[in-house]
């Protein structure tokens, strides 16, 4: 142990202090965020391209946003358009 903090001798008091407390929490959540972008990222690459949107596909998949670009993407950009000549059952037209 000696060893590891010695390599952090330039760093202040406090901070070696804390790190052993908070370096769990620090993983945990890196792993989180981790899973919570792929996740995105994997629904709005896979509605880009059922929709045929090429430069939206390129874009997220080069771009990371930690899943803010992905969420704007499938939810306000990506949503599919109805085909023609299929009815909807929530249109008031329906019959």
């Amino acid at each position: 142990m000696e060893s590891f903090l010695s390599n952090y001798s330039n760093l202040p008091a406090s901070l070696l202090q804390l790190m052993p407390a908070y370096y769990p929490l620090v993983v945990v959540a890196f792993f989180a965020l981790i899973a919570w972008t792929l996740v995105w990222k994997a629904l709005a690459l896979w509605r880009a391209a059922r929709n045929g949107h090429k430069i939206w596909f390129i874009v997220l998949l080069v771009v990371n946003t930690v899943g803010i670009l992905e969420i704007i993407y499938y939810f306000l950009v990506g949503q599919p358009k109805a085909k023609a000549g299929i009815a909807n059952p929530s249109d008031n037209n329906f019959k």
